[in-house]
This record gives structure tokens, C-alpha cells and sequence, in this order.
């Protein structure tokens, strides 16, 4: 099915590069509420957002000239409303729907890059790193790990303690047990009923619905100090991963142009200051990522 994608002919006519962003005087910012990254709220102006890509994408936007608009999405339909189709990932493989509007010029929202997203997307460089880690309710009988200093044997650790355990999982993210190969645990996996946010699995396991899941580390640094004691982590279920910004593949000038203000706002101190204000803690998780570049 990923081939269809292929064929699917030239962009849609709405597709915007920087040029056209210019000269329509606004950047649209799709935006899906996890973590730190985006928070939405209601407005009398309608759905609004703050958080990390928000000010992120806000500050793109007085870079550019150009106005900000934030437009609210989830994980499952965020792709589409990007590019003009919608497309999931599901049992491996990327399945592609039906055709729809483009409502936005990028995705900031602690996106992952994985390989089923950049068969359709392009990701501007690394700005964000993360990984996903297995957490129980403190009342699991599973312990965590003791760290061996090579992270694919503490993988393989975490994996066998999950047989015969519910382990929470989300399609379409992340999250997504076919990532990992939870299929080979042996574990319980449990996907949520309804669509869910991914700030929305810790209250889940804390209500039962499974013994643990899988969480990414900005998350689980929010959880640890939402739910004190009431959460342990048990290790890494993935090496470290990266996030980035999408953009459509019609977008390569709006995306170097990206890139450069990225480059632009590390080197001149604004971009860790947005980091100590929304992830103060995220630095001593992953230090190399967080140091500054060297001249």
C-alpha cells in the first residue's frame, strides 16, 4: 500500500511552500496536545495552544513576517490534514485514505521520526530527543531494571518481564507495539477503546486498564512529577529517538528555511531557554543532545 503513495500524482493545488506562505501572510501550525509540547485550550477566538512548539512555531512565524495560526489535529488524522491524504499506520504498514483538504503548512507537536512517517513526510533536522520506556503502577510486582550499560541487552531485559502482563499501547503514534515487536513478548497488549492522548496513559494504567505502558520520556518526566509514587519506570523498550518538525514533501523551501532558524536560535541561547522553560529536567536525561554547538 505504500506504493500508492507514489502514485498518487503531483501536489494538491493547496499545498503551500515558503513563497506562498509569504505572500498569504500566515503560517499554519497543526498542533496535537501531548506533554509539554502543546497544550490546547477554548477561547472566545476558538481552540488555542501554548507550550514549547507553540512558542517555537510562533517565534518561525515572526522570523518569516508572517501571521501565526494554530490548528488543532490528533495523531491519527494530523498526516492528512498536512498533506491532502489521510494515512495511518497499522499491523506494520502505512495505509492510505481518502483524499481530504490541507489545513496546515507543518506538524510541531514532539513528532517522532519514524520510518512509516518519513515514507510520507520530510522532518526538518533533529530538534528534540526522546525514547520509550515501559511504566507499571507502583503496585506491579514487575521492579525496574538495573541499567547494564548496553541499552539494547536492557531492552531485551524490560521485554521478558512483560509476559503475561497487560502492557497499555496507542496505534498511530509512538506508541505503537509494532514498533518494538511487542508481538514477540509474549505480553498482554492493550489498546485504548477510543482514541486517546498520550498524556492520557498514566490515568489509564492508574485506573487499571492495564498493568503498565509505554511512554515516551517527555511524558513520563511530566507523569513522575504529577503522580509521585504512584508510577515506576521499569527501563527502555527503544533506543534514543529523535523529534523533528513535518513538513509536506512540496515544502522544501519552508522546511531549510526552518532548519536555518533552528541552527540560528541554538546558537544564540533562545532555543535552551524554551527548553529550561517547558522541559527544565529533559537536559540531564540527554546531555549530548542539549550542549550547545560549538563555534
Amino acid at each position: 500500500m505504500l506504493g500508492a503513495w507514489t502514485l498518487l500524482g503531483a501536489a494538491p493545488a493547496w499545498a503551500k511552500d515558503l513563497e506562498e506562505i509569504k505572500e498569504a501572510g500566515v503560517l499554519r501550525h497543526i498542533g496535537i496536545p501531548y506533554a509539554h509540547f502543546v497544550a490546547s485550550y477554548r477561547s472566545l477566538d476558538g481552540e488555542q495552544a501554548q507550550g514549547f512548539d507553540v512558542e517555537l512555531i510562533q517565534a518561525f512565524a515572526r522570523h518569516l513576517g508572517v501571521e501565526y495560526r494554530y490548528v488543532p489535529a490528533s495523531w491519527r488524522t494530523a498526516v492528512g490534514q498536512l498533506t491532502g491524504r489521510h494515512a495511518v499506520y497499522a499491523e506494520g504498514e502505512v495505509v492510505l485514505g481518502e483524499a481530504q483538504a490541507v489545513e496546515g503548512d507543518l506538524v510541531a507537536s514532539g513528532v517522532t521520526l519514524l520510518p512509516w512517517r518519513e515514507s510520507l513526510v520530510d522532518f526538518s533536522d533533529p530538534y528534540f530527543p526522546s525514547a520509550v520506556w515501559l511504566v507499571a503502577r507502583s503496585d506491579s510486582s514487575m521492579q525496574p531494571i538495573v541499567p547494564s550499560g548496553d541499552v539494547k541487552a536492557d531492552i531485551e531485559a524490560v521485554k521478558k518481564l512483560m509476559a503475561q502482563r497487560t502492557v497499555l499501547a496507542m496505534r498511530n503514534s509512538c506508541l505503537d507495539p509494532s514498533l518494538y515487536q511487542l508481538e514477540l513478548t509474549d505480553a498482554e497488549v492493550v489498546l485504548p477503546k477510543q482514541e486517546r492522548q498520550l498524556n492520557e496513559m498514566v490515568p489509564a494504567i492508574l485506573n487499571k486498564d492495564a498493568e503498565s505502558t509505554l511512554l515516551d520520556v517527555p511524558d513520563i518526566v511530566i507523569a513522575l512529577e504529577k503522580w509521585p509514587g504512584q508510577i515506576k519506570v521499569v527501563g527502555p523498550v527503544s533506543e534514543v529517538q529523535e523529534m523533528g518538525v513535518v513538513f509536506r514533501r512540496e515544502s522544501p523551501q519552508l522546511r531549510e528555511a526552518f532548519n536555518e532558524f533552528l541552527a540560528q536560535i541554538r546558537a544564540d541561547g533562545t532555543y535552551m531557554a524554551l527548553v529550561n522553560k517547558h522541559f527544565p529536567s529533559m537536559p540531564y536525561f540527554f546531555p549530548d543532545f542539549f550542549d550547545p554547538p560549538q563555534p
